[in-house]
């Protein structure tokens, strides 16, 4: 399985924030993004995980597990800033929505609720509102959607913010059985990941794009 990306370009508003983008990961590799606020990372995920129509080029996922004109957004778990979690449902609830409205792509199988919930180290909470959690433990329910549907690319946006260190060292974990397993990883993040081999590219936004370099 293979992602590659060929010319990206962006705009934000009437500015083109960035352009010729260009990079192909493989299974089991991950790329980070680097650079400062505004520079174009959060824009760029936001493209490959086909929310955001590119200015300029193309993205796509290839391989033979993957039928021919399928989407890449089908392929992909995107986990941004916000948890995409509804306050007023359970835990449970919430984790059990995720696992069927997106299922699982093929050539894998998600988790039950149970086990994603208890990977995160939160088994003996589904039955709670997620409004009541804390704010470091609803990012880690956050990260159980990732492991209820099956999903090769993993797209993240700043995924370690407020969490502690036992956190860190569980999506740490998490994302290292996602690679070892043929997965796919991108990732925006100020943070360092605790990957090994990781490729990365420095975003610099606008200024690149009037200097015509990256």
């Amino acid at each position: 399985m293979r992602l590659t990306a060929e010319n990206l370009g962006a705009r934000r508003g009437e500015d083109l924030l960035f352009q010729d983008i260009s990079f192909s990961l493989d299974a089991g590799q991950a790329l980070v993004l680097t650079g400062p606020n505004g520079s174009g990372k959060s824009t760029l995920l936001r493209v490959v995980a086909g929310f955001l129509r590119p200015e300029t080029g193309h993205v796509a996922l290839t391989g033979p597990d993957v039928a021919s004109g399928v989407k890449l957004a089908e392929a992909c778990h995107y986990l941004g800033h916000r948890n995409a979690m509804k306050a007023e449902l359970s835990v449970w609830e919430n984790l059990s929505f995720w696992k069927s409205f997106l299922g699982d792509f093929e050539g894998g199988k998600g988790l039950p609720v149970t086990q994603a919930a208890e990977a995160v180290g939160l088994g003996g909470i589904t039955h709670l509102p997620f409004g009541y959690l804390s704010a470091g433990q609803q990012r880690r329910i956050a990260f159980a959607k990732l492991l209820v549907a099956y999903r090769p690319v993993w797209i993240l946006d700043e995924p370690t913010a407020a969490l502690d260190v036992k956190a860190e060292d569980i999506f740490g974990g998490l994302i290292r059985h996602h690679l070892s397993s043929g997965g796919i990883l991108l990732a925006a993040t100020h943070q360092p990941l605790a990957l090994e081999s990781v490729k990365e590219l420095q975003m610099k936004g606008f200024a690149a794009v009037a200097e015509e370099r990256w």
